[in-house]
């Protein structure tokens, strides 16, 4: 897992207002906590986060962050984040602490491969259900993702997690039972009903009950006029 180095300086003022000065000088608000230490309001690049949280492991990336003023540095990973609702900008982050000989429990990405027998061969669908299990491991252990091969599956069967095949020193931590994915028949439309609907959508009249009312007119009429 490839390490790097961020920088990020203490924050003295806070609100606000200042947190939009802040944010005009290009940089954004960010909170430092965890491992039983005092938390830290900083101010980072978020220009940085983005790569980060665009990588391949995401929020789960491991760097240390250099705090001016400060000794020495910090392992930490992007807890939580808040963007911009329109623009989806970077606003704030919280970062938290990570000690390399705890083990961790975190989100992993799950990562499909293949084109299912049932939906090459039998005309079936893919319904990818969950794409991410939580997992328990020391940090250097974190996977980026875990891949998962379905050519195999046919119509009616699936893939649970207690299935799937971890990496080394990873331990599963969601339920065994979750379904990732599975390969459904093809929907079959219903056909239309036998029965005639009129124009205004209501079922028409079957036309032995047009016939005998119009036998019964004629019958009147035929009465009236003797």
């Amino acid at each position: 897992m490839e390490k790097m180095v961020v920088e990020a300086e203490r924050r003295v003022s806070f609100g606000k207002g200042a947190n939009r000065k802040l944010r005009a000088k290009g940089m954004i608000p960010a909170v430092v906590y965890g491992q039983k230490k005092d938390s830290i309001p900083v101010a980072i690049d978020p220009k940085v986060l983005i790569r980060i949280l665009r990588s391949h492991a995401g929020a789960n990336t491991i760097f240390d962050l250099q705090v001016k003023g400060s000794d020495g540095t910090d392992n930490v990973m992007v807890k939580d984040y808040q963007l911009e609702p329109v623009e989806h900008e970077l606003l704030h982050a919280d970062l938290i602490r990570v000690a390399m000989d705890h083990a961790l429990t975190l989100s992993v990405q799950i990562e499909l491969s293949g084109i299912p027998v049932g939906v090459k061969l039998e005309g079936g669908l893919l319904d990818f259900v969950s794409r991410a299990i939580e997992v328990s491991c020391l940090p250097a252990d974190i996977p980026e993702k875990i891949k998962v091969d379905v050519s195999g599956l046919v119509i009616g069967h699936l893939v649970r997690a207690g299935e799937l095949e971890l990496p080394e020193r990873v331990t599963l931590v969601s339920d065994p039972g979750l379904v990732i994915a599975h390969v459904e028949a093809p929907k079959v439309e219903e056909e239309p009903a036998a029965e005639a609907v009129a124009e205004e959508g209501q079922p028409a009249e079957p036309e032995v009950i047009k016939k005998g009312k119009a036998e019964v007119d004629e019958g009147s009429k035929a009465g009236s006029s003797e």
